[in-house]
């Protein structure tokens, strides 16, 4: 690559003193983080360091005007030592992020080669068992102290990981919002910007306060048709057809979304991307033909979902969730290389090589 990226390791690892294996996503952070700089219209100094706080201007302009961006993926151990799952569809969808906040394009190859980095470094925290990983969480943020509504000229990239058990070990409830949005045509939503997760934090803890674990989020106009889940995009099996909500500029364009209707479709079933209304899966539900909902995501990977409500309906899923969790264990074994992986979504971090300085 063009970019050169530095090493500088810790004296001091902390791998050994925890069960990477069984550690709650975002507790506990591994011993060192890739950051690279952006000034002067062009990214420069990739490097991976110890873990440490960041100093910030008070100015920093993400701080007051929300240039932030962020993505998510995993690290899983593998026949061949640690892997990485399809890092080049959330370069790009990074970016495209990037581009609809204004900031600066970064990369790929920075961006691949710099998790290769980070995970060949603490490769220690790559955990083994099956269902946890080491989550991976690169962002970008203005970082340029200024006080005006215009663009940044500096930012930081950082890459950071914390190990990860399974996010969710039951099947979730979902509470359907009716009075708060998440996103319309024309804003945010298909971004990974933070402030789109700020915006949720209340609505999900009055979903939380009702007995729920998440927030079902339907469109801005006639709270009718879905859109995703908190933390997930969401499919159903009405009949003999999977469906899930298209990518109309509100959604956000899932990396395991994409590799589910892959792997649906190549059992043969049949995938439907399209508008999906609340009151049709409450029809399903009552005429029998609802079969399965489940969320898929990065930190959740395959989420059954038992029941979907509010304070005026509640529409009870059925317990057998066959396809969901063969599609589940595909995942799995592709991750781990137990499986083929015919589709060539793993990258395995051995192929980089860094350099200590």
């Amino acid at each position: 690559m063009t970019h050169n990226i530095t090493i500088k390791t810790t004296e001091n690892s902390t791998a050994t003193k925890h069960d990477i294996n069984n550690i709650p996503m975002g507790k506990v952070f591994t011993d060192h983080m890739f950051v690279c700089d952006y000034r002067n219209g062009k990214w420069e100094n990739p490097r991976v360091e110890p873990l440490a706080e960041i100093k910030t201007h008070p100015a920093a302009m993400a701080l007051h005007y929300g240039q932030a961006i962020f993505e998510g993926l995993k690290a899983t151990m593998g026949k061949d030592g640690p892997m990485l799952f399809r890092p080049h569809e959330n370069a790009k969808r990074l970016n495209l992020s990037a581009d609809r906040m204004g900031m600066p394009s970064l990369p790929e190859e920075i961006f691949v080669e710099g998790l290769k980095a980070l995970v060949s470094v603490d490769h220690e925290w790559v955990p083994s068992k099956d269902g946890s990983a080491l989550y991976l969480r690169p962002f970008m943020y203005a970082d340029e102290a200024f006080i005006g509504m215009r663009a940044a000229t500096s930012y930081k990239f950082i890459i950071m990981a914390s190990p990860a058990g399974p996010f969710f070990s039951r099947p979730v409830k979902l509470y359907a919002e009716t009075k708060y949005v998440r996103a319309v045509n024309g804003g945010t939503g298909e971004a990974k910007a933070a402030g789109n997760y700020a915006g949720a934090i209340r609505p999900t803890e009055y979903a939380k306060e009702q007995g729920y674990d998440q927030v079902l989020w339907l469109d801005a106009h006639e709270f009718e048709y879905i859109q995703e889940v908190g933390t997930m995009n969401i499919f159903f099996k009405i009949g003999d057809k999977f469906i899930t909500p298209n990518l109309n500029g509100s959604v956000l364009a899932g990396i395991t979304r994409m590799s589910v209707i892959a792997l649906l479709r190549d059992r043969g079933f049949e995938v439907e991307e399209r508008p999906i209304r609340i009151s049709e899966v409450k029809e399903a539900s009552e005429n029998g033909t609802l079969e399965e909902a489940f969320g898929v995501g990065t930190a959740v990977g395959i989420a059954l979902i038992e029941e979907i409500g509010n304070d005026d309906f509640s529409i009870k899923l059925p317990k057998e969730t066959k396809i969901a969790n063969e599609i589940n264990q595909a995942l799995t074994e592709i991750r781990s290389q137990r499986a083929e992986d015919k589709f060539g979504w793993m990258l395995p971090v051995d192929a980089y090589s860094p350099q200590p300085r």
